[in-house]
């Protein structure tokens, strides 16, 4: 699962290595981490953000040990959507309602349409549109894409298929 963690830290030496051994510890692996020295908060703190990959079953121990060690945390995100695919619709895609088909896949429950680019060059000429689609599992995305195959197809649309994968 990946996380996502906005911390307040004391303005004193070791302090970020406090926030970071716990993830280490309990098997987490760090994304990233943006440590924000020369700003502070309204309780005169340091922001800092950090992303990391850890067994959902280890994130109730992770808070309640930052918590035992004086870490405020400030903000958690857990991200349930680990598969992607990046899909590229053409067509009339204004005109055949792009709102609905979001909506369809997001629908779902299990799929969510999270990043749409689009362009647009005329009224009656073709459009694009980038789509990014998360699922909670490969099964899920597999079947987020037979629902955009299907969408695409009542639409007239054309769909090029994974333009390219990831896996957060």
């Amino acid at each position: 699962m990946r996380v996502t963690m906005d911390l307040e830290l004391k303005d004193i030496p070791g302090q970020l290595v406090l926030a970071l051994r716990p993830i280490s510890e309990l098997g987490g692996n760090i994304v990233s981490v943006t440590h924000h020295r020369e700003k502070k908060t309204p309780r005169g703190l340091i922001p800092v953000q950090i992303a990391f990959e850890i067994d959902e079953a280890r994130v109730d121990t992770l808070v309640s040990r930052l918590k035992d060690d004086g870490v405020v945390i400030a903000q958690i995100g857990r991200d349930r959507l680990r598969e992607r695919a990046v899909v590229i619709l053409v067509g009339h895609i204004v005109h055949s309602d792009i709102r609905d088909t979001i909506d369809q896949i997001d629908g779902t429950g299990y799929a969510e349409v999270n990043d749409l680019a689009m362009a647009m060059p005329g009224i009656e000429q073709y459009s694009s549109a980038r789509l990014i689609i998360s699922a909670i599992g490969k099964k899920e995305l597999s079947n987020a894409m037979e629902l955009l195959r299907n969408i695409a197809h009542e639409k007239g649309l054309l769909l090029i298929e994974r333009v390219k994968t990831e896996v957060s």
